[in-house]
C-alpha cells in the first residue's frame, strides 16, 4: 500500500511537471506571432503572460531539481524494479489458562474490550479440568477466542507426601501443554490466569516490550506485575516507569519460543513457578515489570488456598491511565545501560536507617537507601514496612541485583544490600 501510494504520488508530480513545460512552451510560441498590441491595456496583458511562463520556467526547473532529488532517495529495491520490503507487525497470541471458574468471563471481557486487533492478538483458552460451566462461558464468545481442551483430565500420579498438592501437578501439566499447543504456531506468547483482569494499556505495554525481549539475550520475560504494587507502596504518577527484575513475577507474562525450547525438556511435574525461579532455570536473566501493575488477580479461591490474597494481592492497584509505550524510548532498559544507571541512583542515595522512616524523619525528596545486611534484617524491614518479605531461591520479590524499590510516604526507598553486592544466596528462603 505504501508503494502504491508513493507511485501515484510520484506520477501526479511527472504529470503536474509535464503540464507547466508543455503551457511554458506554448506560451513561448504563441506570443511572437500574435498581432502587435493595439493599445497600452493589451500590451500589459502580454507582458503579464510573459512574467507569468517566466516564473513557471523557473518554478519548473526547481521542481525538476527536486524531482532528480527525490529519485536518488529512493530505496534500492524500487530502483531495481524488486518488491517492496513488507513491514512485520507480530501476532502475539494471549493464552488464557482456565479449569473452574465461571468467572473467566471477567477476564475474556476485558482482553476482548483492550485489545485493538483481533488478528494480532489472537486469544486461545485452554481449559483443563473439563468443568461443563465454565466451557459454555468459554463457548458462548464464538469465534472471538479459540477454545482448547486439555485432553489428559486423570489424576497425577504424585510422591505420598504431596498428595495435597495434587492441583499443582495439574497445573503444571496443563501448562506444559498448552504452551506446546500455541508454540507450534507462534513465536511468543502472553499467558494469562482466568482470574486476572488486565489494564487498557496491557497489549500495548506487551507489543512495545516484545523487540527488548527479542534483542536483549539478558532478559527471559516481560510481566505486566509488580509484586508490590499496592495503592500506597507505588508512585501514582509512575505509570510510565519500568523496571528490571530478577525475580520472575508472573501473573500476566510473556515469553518466546526459544524459552520455550529451552525449558520444555525439563518442565517440572509440579510447581512450575517456583521452578522457574531457580538459578538453573533464570541463569542470571531478568525480567521487565512496570511500576503500576497492568493485570489485577480477583481469584482468591484456588489451589494455593488464598496465600497472600487477603493481606497483598487483592490490593494491588490497577493502572488506570493509558500509556502509549510503542511510542516511548525503552533501550533504557537494555542491560548495559540500566544496570550503570540503576547502581548509580541506589548507592548515591543517601543511607537511613528504618526509625528515620517509621518516624517520618526523611528530608529531601529522595530518594533514599535503607540498608540490609542479611537475610533476617530484610525481613524484619519488609514486614514492618507492609511488603512481602519472602524470597524464592535468595532472590526477594521484585528484586534487581538484591535491591527492592518501593514508594513510601511520597518518596522513592530503596531496599539495598550493601555496595559491591556480587550474588544471591540460593540459600535465602
Amino acid at each position: 500500500m505504501r508503494c502504491q501510494r508513493g507511485s501515484v504520488i510520484l506520477f501526479g508530480t511527472l504529470l503536474f511537471f509535464t503540464w507547466n513545460a508543455i503551457l511554458v512552451l506554448l506560451l513561448r510560441a504563441r506570443l511572437p506571432d500574435q498581432e502587435a498590441p493595439k493599445d497600452d491595456d493589451n500590451n500589459d496583458v502580454v507582458d503579464k503572460v510573459l512574467r507569468v511562463a517566466d516564473m513557471l520556467e523557473k518554478e519548473l526547473q526547481i521542481q525538476n531539481e527536486i524531482l532528480i532529488q527525490i529519485q536518488n532517495l529512493q530505496p534500492a529495491w524500487q530502483k531495481n524494479n524488486l518488491n517492496p520490503p513488507t513491514l512485520h507487525v507480530p501476532v502475539i497470541p494471549v493464552l488464557v489458562m482456565a479449569c473452574n471458574r465461571v468467572t473467566v468471563r471477567r477476564c475474556l471481557d476485558k482482553l476482548i474490550q483492550y485489545r485493538p486487533s483481533a488478528k494480532l492478538f489472537p486469544i486461545i483458552v485452554s481449559q483443563d479440568c473439563g468443568h461443563a460451566d465454565t466451557a459454555d462461558v468459554i463457548r458462548s464468545y464464538g469465534s472471538a477466542v479459540t477454545h482448547l481442551m486439555q485432553p489428559d483430565l486423570t489424576d497425577v500420579v504424585v510422591p505420598s507426601e504431596h498428595r495435597r498438592f495434587q492441583g499443582y501437578y495439574k497445573i503444571s501439566r496443563h501448562y506444559h501443554w498448552a504452551l506446546k499447543q500455541v508454540f507450534s504456531k507462534h513465536s511468543a506468547v502472553i499467558i494469562v490466569e482466568d482470574d486476572l483482569e488486565v489494564a487498557a494499556d496491557f497489549f500495548e505495554y506487551f507489543r512495545a516490550t516484545l523487540p527488548l525481549l527479542q534483542s536483549d539475550p539478558s532478559l527471559w520475560c516481560v510481566s505486566a506485575w509488580n509484586d508490590n504494587g499496592r495503592q500506597g507502596f507505588v508512585d501514582p504518577a509512575g505509570s510510565r516507569l519500568l523496571y528490571r527484575t530478577d525475580f520472575f513475577p508472573g501473573l500476566g507474562w510473556m515469553l518466546l519460543r526459544e524459552l520455550w525450547e529451552e525449558l520444555e525438556p525439563t518442565w517440572p511435574a509440579a510447581f512450575w513457578d517456583d521452578w522457574m525461579r531457580k538459578p538453573e532455570q533464570r541463569r542470571g536473566r531478568a525480567c521487565i515489570r512496570p511500576e503500576i501493575s497492568r493485570t489485577l488477580t480477583f481469584g482468591r479461591e484456588g489451589v494455593s488456598l488464598g496465600q497472600f490474597y487477603d493481606k497483598y494481592l487483592q490490593y494491588i492497584k490497577l493502572n488506570s491511565e493509558f500509556v502509549p509505550f510503542t511510542q516511548l524510548n525503552l533501550t533504557y532498559l537494555k542491560e548495559d545501560v540500566y544496570k550503570k544507571s540503576f547502581q548509580k541512583e541506589v548507592y548515591d542515595a543517601p543511607a537511613v536507617t528504618f526509625e528515620d522512616i517509621q518516624q517520618g524523619a526523611l528530608e529531601g525528596n529522595g530518594p533514599f537507601r535503607l540498608q540490609y545486611s542479611s537475610k533476617e534484617s530484610f525481613k524484619v524491614f519488609a514486614q514492618n514496612l507492609g511488603i512481602m518479605n519472602d524470597f524464592k531461591s535468595g532472590v526477594p520479590r521484585t528484586g534487581y541485583r538484591g535491591v527492592v524499590s518501593i514508594f513510601l510516604r511520597g518518596r522513592r526507598v530503596y531496599i539495598a544490600p550493601p555496595p559491591g553486592w556480587t550474588q544471591y544466596d540460593p540459600t535465602w528462603n
